[in-house]
Formats: structure tokens, sequence, C-alpha cells
């Protein structure tokens, strides 16, 4: 009985939401309700003086001006309760994504929203095949908050590999820089062969360092933005030496080659460091599953034996 009521209440609840859409959809559509206000129209006209919370909702359409801006709302509420925007913020400088932290939390609104919309749908689908319980109602939540933590993961994850993909290019880019220094050439000048001869995430990096400084930026101030924004040990040793270097006159080559010695020594260490971790991993399957299986098997015989009476 209460699995009848329970399926009836999920099949009321899915026409209800279906109707108040439909309804919510043709209200939109009426010129009344969906025109866009004096405000709105207005905004794009006075964007340099006009706050970015008035220029919300000036795209056309009323349905579309309004969703945009319960979006908006929710983001900021969202990043409001979560916090963390500074660890945001290294993690997409080191995963080399723009947008901010605001377009992050959108993307993890629309992730939980996904994960939300979709676990609704598995409670329907549980409730038409007649095995809804109620605590399957808890599904939809638990599936929105770990898709957003999914996408938390991923950003976590991204900025991993890219780390690890610039520290592995940090040697060789430095000892290219050396080279060209060695042969007489000026510091800017050797930054913007190499960038110019090879690629990688490390190049794009001082790619844009030069960029900077061609368009009047000091190179030290850009060569420490790239340091703060990737926020690396072996990364901001080698910028604090090398503006070093340029303060003082020291010989920008040997201190590169000093810097290569030391970020490839470090790459070893990590390397050896990787290996341990993988090896203990490994030791894993053998321990868990090989092993008792080869016990289960040694005993099992003796085992029936001894049952039957026959040693």
């Amino acid at each position: 009985m209460v699995r009848v009521m329970l399926t009836d209440l999920a099949i009321a609840v899915l026409c209800g939401a279906a109707f108040g859409l439909g309804c919510w959809s043709l209200l939109m559509m009426t010129s009344r309700w969906g025109a866009r206000s004096l405000v709105q129209r207005v905004a794009p006209y006075v964007r340099d003086i006009v706050p970015e919370a008035a220029m919300v909702g000036i795209a056309p359409g009323g349905g579309g001006a309004l969703l945009r801006d319960i979006a908006v709302r929710l983001r900021d509420r969202m990043a409001g309760i979560l916090g963390g925007s500074a660890s945001i913020a290294r993690r997409l400088a080191q995963a080399g994504r723009d947008g901010g932290v605001e377009g992050f939390r959108g993307r993890q609104l629309a992730w939980g929203l996904a994960g939300l919309l979709a676990g609704a749908l598995g409670v329907v689908a549980l409730a038409l095949a007649g095995a809804l319980t109620p605590p399957a109602f808890a599904v939809p939540i638990l599936a929105g908050v770990g898709a957003m933590l999914a996408c938390d993961v991923a950003l976590s994850a991204a900025a991993r590999r890219r780390a690890t993909r610039i520290q592995e290019e940090l040697p060789t880019v430095l000892e290219f820089v050396s080279l060209c220094l060695a042969a007489g050439e000026g510091l800017l000048d050797s930054l913007r062969r190499v960038t110019a001869a090879g690629t990688g995430e490390f190049l794009g990096e001082l790619r844009a360092a030069v960029i900077e400084t061609g368009t009047g930026s000091n190179l030290a101030d850009a060569l420490g933005r790239v340091s703060w924004r990737l926020q690396l040990p072996g990364v901001t040793r080698a910028v604090d030496q090398l503006v070093a270097a340029l303060d003082r006159g020291a010989p920008l080559a040997g201190v590169l080659q000093a810097q290569a010695s030391d970020a490839r020594e470090e790459g070893k260490r990590a390397l050896i460091e990787r290996a341990g971790r993988n090896e203990i991993g490994m030791l894993l399957p053998v321990v868990f599953l090989i092993l008792p299986l080869s016990v289960i098997f040694a005993l099992f015989p003796a085992g029936q034996l001894l049952e039957l009476g026959m040693w």
C-alpha cells in the first residue's frame, strides 16, 4: 500500500512539474511579461558606468534574461557559501583555463543541476518500476552534490597534470635559454627565440610574458606574474634567481645552467618517489587478491579431506 502511494506521488510530482514548466514557458512568451525593462534596454549604451549586476539579462527574450539572472544569483550565492575563491583561482591558473572563479562556479552549478536532474529521473524510473522507497528521495540531492564535487576534482586533476608537464619541461627550456645567452643574445631575445622554436605548457607561459614585454611591461614583472600564476617551486626558484641576476648583473647563463641542473635533480627525485608509490600500489593486488587465493587453493583440499575423514 505504501509503495503504491509513493508511486502515485512521484507520478503526480512529475506531471505537476511538467505542467508548471509549460505554463511558465507560455507566460514568458507574452510581450507583457517577456519584455525587457528600461534599465536593460539602456544598459548596453552606458556599459562603462553601469555596474555588472545591471547588465544581467540584456539578451533578447525575457525568459532567457530571467534564467540568466537566476543562474547568476545562484552562482553568487553558491560562491558565498562554498568560498575558497583563492584556491580555485590558483588551480585555474595552474590548469591554464580562462573564465575566472565566476566561470568555474557557473560550470560547477551547471554540473550540480545536471546531477540533480539525473537523480530526479532515476527516482521517477524507480517509481514507474514500482521499486520506490523513502530513501530514494535523497538520490537527487546526493547526485547534485556529487556532480559539483566531481567538477572540483576534475579541475584539481587538470591542474596537477599541467603542473607535472611544466615541471618536466622546465630543465629543457632553461638549458635552451642558457645556450642562447651563452651565444651572445640578450635575455629577451633568447626567450623570444626559444618560445618561437618550441611548443609546450611552460613555453606558452613564457610566450605570454614575452608578449607582455613587447606591449610595454617590464620583463622582470612579466616573469614574476608567470611565477605567481603557476605557483610551482621549481618555476618560482628559477624566476627569483633570474630576476636577482638581472638586478645585480650576474651572468645569466651560469644561473640558468644551475637552475636547470637543480630542476633535473628534483625531477629525478620525484620520479623515484612516484616509482615507490607505484610499487606499493602494485603490492595491493598481490597481498589482497593473489595471496589469499593461493592460500585458499592450498588449504581447501586439505579441509575437504578432513571433513570426509580421509586424512
